[in-house]
């Protein structure tokens, strides 16, 4: 089974008082704690993409200094999807924007995010970018 899509998801972040916070968003279906995702647009970049998501989903803006901090794959049902993973510290949180009403949310400290986040790759880039900016 090879890989049917791509899609591109940002972790957004931001330092309070030197300590990392993750912004989490919740899936509309089942509620759980999730980083905003979604299918790359073909005249986007992954990148540009994963921006786009971070703005429809959450609501936030980021500088352009995202990295990418890795990849893996998705297996769901019947088909393979490629995900990318950025992150995007937070610039602007926005009061307005398109999915509001149809996901909740909410900061997290780098414990509780860890805590809240199902997914073991996204874990995993979470714990990277701590890494990342303890240098």
């Amino acid at each position: 089974m090879e890989v049917e899509f791509t899609k591109s998801a940002v972790i957004p972040y931001r330092l309070n008082n030197g300590k990392l916070e993750i912004l989490l968003v919740t899936s509309i279906r089942k509620k759980n704690w999730i980083v905003p995702k979604g299918y790359i647009e073909f005249n986007l970049t992954p990148f540009e993409s994963a921006k786009k998501e971070a703005y429809e989903e959450a609501g936030v803006v980021g500088s352009n200094e995202t990295v990418e901090v890795g990849q893996f794959i998705n297996e769901k049902k019947n088909r393979k999807e490629l995900i990318k993973v950025y992150t995007m510290e937070v610039d602007e949180e926005l009061t307005d924007y398109p999915e509001k009403n149809l996901r909740k949310r909410k900061w997290f400290t780098f414990d509780e995010a860890m805590d809240k986040v199902q997914n073991p790759q996204i874990k995993n880039f979470i714990k990277r970018l701590k890494e990342t900016l303890k240098n």
